[in-house]
C-alpha cells in the first residue's frame, strides 16, 4: 500500500520536484543541480530544528534565508539568496499542486533585490585575437575555430552550441536554428566568417572525427561523440588562456559580447532580444548600459556644439 503523500521522505519530494522541472519546464542540468543543492541545504536546516518540509511555515523559510544573508554568520551573496528563494517558492507551489501542502509558506516571502552586475564583454580586438587562436588544420583545430566563431556570431549559450545538429545550420541561407531554454527554438543569422569556418570544419574536420559513427550533432569530441558542456568549457578556456583572456571570459562571455557589439553597431533592441531568445526585453536592456561608447560617437559627430571651441 502506498504511503500517504504528506509523509513521503523529503528526498522523494525533491526528486519528484526536479523531475517536474526537467520534463515539464525543460530547465537545464545546471539549474536542476543548483536547485537540488538548495533544497538539500534547506532540508538540513529544518532537520536541525526538528521541522519537516511539509510542516515548515513562513517564519522557518524566512529564518533560513536570513541565516544565509548574514544575520547568523552567513555570507551568501544577494544573487545566491535570490536564487534559493526562487527555488523554495517553486518547490512549495509544486507541493500545493500535488496536494501535499494546503498553504504556501513562501507566499509573503521577501528576498534581497539582485544587483544589476554588468557582464564581462570583450572588445572587437580581443574577440579577433581569441578567434585566431585555433591556428592549425587538424580536425580539432577546425572544430574549435568553427565553435568559437559560431558562438560569437550567433550569441549561443553553451548548451545551445553543444546541442546543435548538422541540419540546424544552413550555410546557403546563412541562418541557424537554436534551441534555447524551455526547448524554445529561434532562428539567428550566421555571419560569413562563421559560415566559412563551419564549412571548413564540415568538409575537412568533422568527417575525421565522426568516422563511421551515425552521429547528427555538429560539434564532436575526439572520440566522435557529441561535445559536452564540460568539453566546450575546456576548449574556450584553453584558447582564452592562449589569447591572454583567461581572467576575462567564460563561454557565456561570447554571448554577452555578441549582444553588446550588435547594439553598439546600431541593431535595435527588439532584434537583439529575438536573436538572444530572451522572453523579456528587460533582460536584453542590460546590454544597453554597455553601449555608451557608440552613443558618445554619435553625439560628437551629430551635435553642433559638441566640439565647439
Amino acid at each position: 500500500m502506498a504511503r500517504p503523500a504528506d509523509v513521503r521522505p523529503f528526498e522523494h519530494l525533491v526528486l519528484d520536484f526536479l523531475a517536474y522541472l526537467e520534463f515539464e519546464r525543460g530547465l537545464s542540468r545546471n539549474t536542476l543541480e543548483a536547485y537540488r543543492s538548495d533544497l538539500l541545504q534547506f532540508g538540513r536546516f529544518l532537520e536541525q530544528r526538528g521541522v519537516s518540509v511539509v510542516e515548515a511555515d513562513g517564519a522557518a523559510v524566512g529564518d533560513f534565508l536570513s541565516a544565509l544573508g548574514g544575520t547568523d554568520g552567513g555570507v551568501a551573496a544577494p544573487a545566491t539568496i535570490h536564487r534559493k528563494a526562487a527555488c523554495l517558492r517553486s518547490f512549495y507551489r509544486h507541493l500545493r499542486r500535488e496536494g501535499i501542502r494546503e498553504s504556501d509558506p513562501t507566499a509573503s516571502l521577501s528576498s534581497p533585490r539582485r544587483g544589476r552586475r554588468l557582464p564581462q564583454v570583450l572588445t572587437r580586438g580581443e574577440v579577433a585575437h581569441l578567434l585566431a587562436q585555433p591556428r592549425g588544420t587538424a580536425p580539432t583545430d577546425l572544430r574549435d575555430r568553427a565553435l568559437l566563431e559560431l558562438m560569437y556570431a550567433c550569441g549561443l549559450r553553451a548548451s545551445e552550441a553543444t546541442g546543435l545538429e548538422v541540419g540546424h545550420v544552413d550555410l546557403e541561407d546563412l541562418v541557424l536554428r537554436a534551441q534555447g531554454k524551455g526547448s524554445k527554438e529561434r532562428l539567428v543569422p550566421v555571419g560569413k566568417a562563421a559560415a566559412d569556418a563551419v564549412g571548413r570544419y564540415l568538409e575537412r574536420g568533422r568527417p575525421t572525427l565522426v568516422g563511421t559513427a551515425n552521429e547528427t550533432h555538429l560539434f564532436l569530441n575526439f572520440r566522435g561523440g557529441p561535445l559536452t558542456r564540460q568539453g566546450l568549457y575546456k576548449i574556450v578556456r584553453r584558447h582564452a588562456t592562449s589569447a591572454g583572456l583567461a581572467d576575462r571570459m567564460s563561454p557565456h562571455t561570447l554571448r554577452h559580447t555578441f549582444a553588446t557589439h550588435l547594439l553598439a553597431g546600431g541593431c535595435d533592441l527588439r532584434s537583439v532580444q529575438e536573436m538572444l531568445g530572451h522572453a523579456d526585453v528587460a533582460t536584453t536592456q542590460l546590454y544597453t548600459h554597455l553601449s555608451s561608447e557608440r552613443l558618445k560617437d554619435v553625439y560628437f559627430r551629430a551635435h553642433p556644439r559638441a566640439t565647439a571651441g
